[in-house]
């Protein structure tokens, strides 16, 4: 954009870099805050017999929090049931 077009280009960015350097600071709190308290020590949510296997998805669909469900893999998308061992389990390559 031209200078001549567009007087205010200058402030307007220094405005947009401000409030971004506020909003960084505030999550930066809010991060301490969170690993303080404990937020981010997350026990592991994968079943065992999926450790280490290539399929594993585990993420978490849905529009609201209560209705969310998780898609384990792709072959057993609730997980293994069993504590045997999973026979679609792959390891990496």
């Amino acid at each position: 954009m031209d200078s001549v077009q567009y007087p205010f280009g200058k402030i307007h960015y220094l405005f947009r870099k401000a409030d971004h350097a506020k909003w960084h600071r505030q999550e930066s709190k809010r991060h301490i805050l969170r690993s303080q308290l404990g937020f981010t020590d997350v026990a592991p949510t994968r079943p065992k017999p999926c450790t280490g296997c290539t399929n594993y998805h585990g993420v978490a669909y849905g529009y609201s929090r209560e209705a969310r469900t998780p898609l384990i893999c792709g072959f057993h998308p609730y997980g293994w049931e069993s504590e045997s061992a999973c026979p679609d389990w792959c390891g990496a390559h």
